[in-house]
């Protein structure tokens, strides 16, 4: 009995002097103090060291792209680090090509602040605002994918591209104890500026997207920031071919409502994939745009559809469509926004037809 006591005062002892090593490491070795932050050689913060590049930008309110929360998992957050980055991490480089390590490009949610750190960003970064706005609706479209309507504050203003994107926080909700922001393109109008639309659809065990479908209601106030995003609407007298899966709708919609409502005259081509009948949605919506969009074309494309289904559409993938009823590329560009396979099969598809990759506009996700 005596020796089972023993050893156990013995580990609680030995538990006890780990746990103070930590406390003591924590404070001395991680605490790097207050450092300096210099952004594009004009602007200066000094902040706390300690954290990651990324969340110590957000704390300045200097937001940058990210789709995984700070993970590493989706290359989006990068930036110049010019001075006091530190070496380049194993988990940054999958996403950093030969020439973005030349030019000191660094995923900054992998980049600790340690030191005295000089950075260079685009200077449109700088006009991206965070709203905590309020949303105003939320309608089913399918079982699995929902529109929100967000209104923002009174007064307040967001001025976006048709295509770009906006990041919504996921706050702390049981079962999550972490708040996130998440990507999701905007679908509604440019025009519409004190209000954003967003397509969300349910990715089981996602945080953001379980928050959006179990938890968010109608009165909530919640907080997006942005605009951003390299993929929108390209004005020029092209033929545009426009192709989207599921949620890639989004930036469609938007540059679909952004043509009409300035009485854009060129030809256009939506083809919308889903599995089944049961996944596509606003169609009686796009079937008017093609009674009211100067020259445009609706087609929507199921690739697992039987005979029960009824369905006397396209059946096969968007890429398939792409393949029959596109006879040249000549004169078109395309807008892309799906899944990467979805986007890497498409743009097999076009180059093929004779578009130049340079023509072709994706967003994956």
């Amino acid at each position: 009995m005596n020796s089972i006591l023993m050893t156990t005062l013995a580990l609680t002892v030995i538990s006890a002097i780990f746990a103070l090593l930590l406390t003591i490491a924590d404070r001395t070795i991680g605490n790097y103090g207050e450092v300096k932050l210099i952004i594009n050689d004009d602007k200066e913060f000094t902040v706390e060291g300690g954290s990651s590049l990324l969340s110590t930008l957000i704390d300045q309110k200097v937001f940058i792209p990210s789709a995984c929360g700070g993970k590493g998992t989706c290359g989006y957050c990068k930036v110049q680090v010019h001075e006091g980055g530190g070496p380049v991490l194993p988990t940054e480089l999958p996403f950093l090509t030969k020439e973005e390590l030349e030019k000191d490009v660094r995923l900054s949610c992998q980049c600790k602040v340690k030191q005295d750190i000089k950075i260079e960003i685009p200077e449109e970064l700088f006009n991206v605002k965070e709203f905590e706005a309020t949303v105003e609706d939320i309608v089913d479209l399918t079982s699995v994918i929902k529109l929100i309507r967000i209104k923002l504050p009174e007064g307040e203003e967001v001025n976006f591209k048709a295509g770009q994107y906006v990041q919504l926080k996921a706050p702390l909700y049981e079962g999550n104890d972490e708040e996130v922001y998440r990507a999701y393109s905007i679908a509604s109008s440019p025009a519409e500026k004190d209000h954003i639309e967003l397509v969300i659809g349910y990715v089981p065990e996602g945080i953001a997207t379980t928050y959006v479908h179990h938890h968010l209601n109608i009165g909530d106030s919640v907080h997006i920031n942005g605009p951003y995003g390299d993929f929108y609407y390209q004005g020029n007298d092209r033929d545009m071919l426009l192709v989207a899966v599921g949620t890639g709708v989004a930036p469609i919609l938007s540059i679909l409502k952004h043509m009409k409502e300035n009485n854009i005259q060129r030809k256009a081509t939506f083809y919308f994939g889903a599995k089944t009948p049961d996944d596509l949605f606003m169609l009686d919506y796009f079937k008017e745009l093609e009674e009211t969009l100067y020259d445009f074309k609706f087609v929507p494309c199921l690739s697992r559809v039987t005979e029960d289904d009824g369905w006397n559409g396209f059946k096969g993938r968007v890429n398939n469509a792409l393949d029959e009823f596109i006879d040249t590329g000549d004169n078109k560009e395309a807008y892309l926004c799906g899944s990467e396979k979805m986007i890497d099969s498409v743009i097999e598809s076009l180059t093929k037809k004779g578009i130049s990759e340079e023509l072709i506009y994706y967003d994956k996700f």
